[in-house]
This record gives structure tokens, C-alpha cells and sequence, in this order.
């Protein structure tokens, strides 16, 4: 992921713009100037709405990069990988699931592996658009008083993420399972600085952002990296002291092992192997990351009432996610930063894994 400008964020409007029709008399002039006047104001009531609501700064501030989902086959090397933080995932098997079926109907793969409660083998979908993990439904409410934590201490944050990461394997286990869909516990490796691990460098030169590595179902993060920003990236730190800000980030990375075990990364990456353009690539990519968001999003109300997320943290929630997402002048390869605070909504009030099928959403909500 590029680093984040420090430059105040900056792009085209999602509004189309209006063109004014030329003038013919003095008459229009003054008429053009007072609708003119009269759109100024309200623009400026909406924004000093919007500051009010959200109880924060309103000088402009550059949207933080998003964490990543780093397919190991698009990498020429294989560098040595360090043993996880903790891990119990096995080797996930490294084939396609099959051709990607673009109308999103057709693609199934059998789950023969899980024999522990000799249930009869399940076809389950693995496309993008019908996968068996949209009738899973919500995550279930699960108790996980995550305590208070110092971002700037690195044993605390870690301390943090590791405890909340068993809060995750509660919820998404008992859903998963219920569909047929074999789980397995991701790995974690977490560094106070940086590290080098199975699909390269965490975070990158510059960056901040942790990934998820298919290879050995993996999360890479570095602490310090995400709090404090590393280059110009800023850090997750600067948008808010709370440490919920950095488990939503680590929730979302666990959304793409989640999208790992119900199949969707292996046809979404075969069918990215298949896009003729870059500009569809990207646009993969975006609803690929964006639906981890809503999952992220969908923990983080799972674990409310004892986390807690307060109704007031909820809102600081809102505000990180229309702060993060990509910038103007970098790869459109996560979403904008509208609708990063578009899909983590609609996570954590819907509350339904198919409330996140960003694969059937228009594409104005995917940009």
C-alpha cells in the first residue's frame, strides 16, 4: 500500500457537477449569485453539522491506508517466513477452487475434511456473488471486556489484539461451521518494529498497514507502525487514542481469513488473473477489501455490549472509517474513505454476512 500523503485529502466529487448557463442579463446574474450564495450555505450547515455530530477537529485529514489481503501468488519470491506469534493453522491448500463464475451461480467446491462431528459431506458455493457463507447470518453476541490499553505500549496493544483475536475465532467459528465451512484459527505474527513474512515485508517501505497472508493464513503486523505512522503514512494513533480504532483494523484482516475459508479469495483471485484491465482489477480489489471491512464491522457490534462499544465509540468507529481508504494520486485498490464508512455501517448495523455482498452492490458504493 503507498503511503498516505500529508496533503489534506483530496478528490473528484461524487456529485455531478453544474454547469451554470452562461449569462444574458443583469437580472440573471443577480439570481445565478444568490442561488450560488444560498448552495454556500448550505454546504457550510452541513459540514459544521457533520463536525458537531462527530465531536472532532475539522481541518482536513489524509485518509490512512487500509490493512491488506496480500495473495502470495502474485510474488516472484518466497522469503523465509518467522515462526507466528501463535498459530494453529495448517498449510491451506494453494490450488484454485475452480473458475471463477462471473454471474456468481455456478462455482461449488466440497468440504470433505471435517469428519469431527460426521455430518454428511456439504456442496458449498465458493462463488463471489452466491457463496454458502451469506446464509450464515449474524455474528452471535460474544463477551470480550478487551480492558484499557496504552497504543503507545507495544505489550499492551499486542496484549490487546491477542485477547480480542479469541473473541473473533468465538464468533466467526460458530457460524462458519453451521454452514459446512471447515474453520481454522488464523496465525499471528506481531512485531514491535517490522518483519519479513511469507508475503513480504510488514509493513512495506513506508507504510504501516499489517496484511493477511494466504499462504499460511497468517496476520503480519507491526504495533508501532500502525500507531505511529512510518514515512508520510500516518498512523492509526492519529485519528483516535482508543485502541477499538486498531481491533476494527485487525477484525477486518481476519474478515479475509474468513473470506479464505469460505472460498471467495480464491475466486476472486482467479477471476482478477483473468481481468483484461487494470481499471477491473482495481475494481475487484475494492469490493474484495471493502467486504472485509463489513465483516471487521460486523465483530466490532458482536462484542458491544462488553467491549464496550458505547454508543459514543460507535461513533468514533464511524468517523476513523470515513478517514481511512484511498487517496487521490494512489492505487484505487481499497475503496474510498466514503465508502469505507459506507460498508463498515452497513456491517455493524445489519449485522449479516450477506447484508456485506459487495460483489451485488452498484458500483458507485465500490469506488
Amino acid at each position: 500500500m503507498p503511503p498516505a500523503p500529508p496533503a489534506p485529502l483530496q478528490g473528484p466529487s461524487p456529485y455531478p457537477q453544474w454547469q451554470p448557463p452562461r449569462r444574458r442579463s443583469n437580472a440573471g446574474a443577480v439570481i445565478g449569485g444568490l442561488f450560488g450564495a444560498i448552495a454556500v450555505a448550505f454546504v457550510g450547515l452541513i459540514v459544521v453539522g457533520a463536525v458537531i455530530r462527530g465531536g472532532h477537529r475539522s481541518d482536513p485529514i489524509s485518509p490512512v491506508a487500509l490493512p491488506t489481503f496480500t495473495p502470495y501468488e502474485a510474488r516472484t519470491s518466497e522469503p523465509a517466513d518467522p515462526t507466528p506469534t501463535e498459530t494453529d493453522s495448517p498449510e491451506p491448500t494453494t490450488g484454485s477452487t475452480g473458475a471463477a463464475d462471473t454471474s456468481g451461480d455456478s462455482q461449488t467446491s466440497e468440504n470433505t475434511t471435517d469428519t469431527t462431528d460426521a455430518q454428511p459431506r456439504r456442496v458449498l458455493n465458493t462463488s463471489l456473488k452466491n457463496n454458502t457463507l451469506y446464509r450464515a447470518g449474524g455474528l452471535p453476541r460474544v463477551s470480550c471486556p478487551a480492558g484499557s490499553a496504552n497504543l503507545y505500549d507495544n505489550a499492551q496493544l499486542k496484549s490487546v489484539i491477542m485477547k480480542t483475536s479469541r473473541c473473533l475465532d468465538k464468533g466467526w467459528s460458530q457460524i462458519l461451521r453451521q454452514q459446512g465451512i471447515e474453520w481454522r484459527r488464523p496465525g499471528y505474527a506481531l512485531t514491535s518494529t517490522r518483519g519479513r513474512g511469507a508475503c513480504g515485508d510488514f509493513p512495506s517501505a513506508g507504510s504501516i498497514v499489517p496484511y493477511y497472508c494466504p499462504r499460511n493464513e497468517t496476520i503480519y503486523a507491526s504495533t508501532s507502525a500502525m500507531v505511529r505512522g512510518s514515512g508520510r503514512s500516518l498512523g492509526y494513533g492519529q485519528l483516535t487514542n482508543w485502541h477499538g480504532g486498531i481491533v476494527s483494523m485487525m477484525a477486518h484482516e481476519y474478515g479475509h481469513h474468513v473470506q479464505q475459508l469460505s472460498g471467495l479469495s480464491n475466486t476472486w483471485w482467479q477471476q482478477s488473473l483473468r481481468s483484461s484491465s487494470r481499471s477491473g482489477r482495481l475494481a475487484l480489489s475494492r469490493r474484495f477489501e471493502l467486504q472485509a471491512t463489513c465483516f471487521g464491522a460486523m465483530f466490532m457490534r458482536s462484542v458491544s455490549a462488553t467491549y464496550p462499544v458505547t454508543p459514543a465509540r460507535r461513533n468514533t468507529l464511524y468517523y476513523f472509517y470515513s478517514r481511512v481508504g484511498d487517496w487521490a494520486g494512489a492505487p484505487r485498490d481499497h475503496g474510498s474513505p466514503a465508502n469505507n464508512n459506507r460498508w463498515f455501517r452497513q456491517g455493524y448495523e445489519k449485522n449479516k454476512t450477506f447484508q456485506c455482498n459487495t460483489w451485488l452492490a452498484p458500483a458507485s458504493t465500490t469506488s
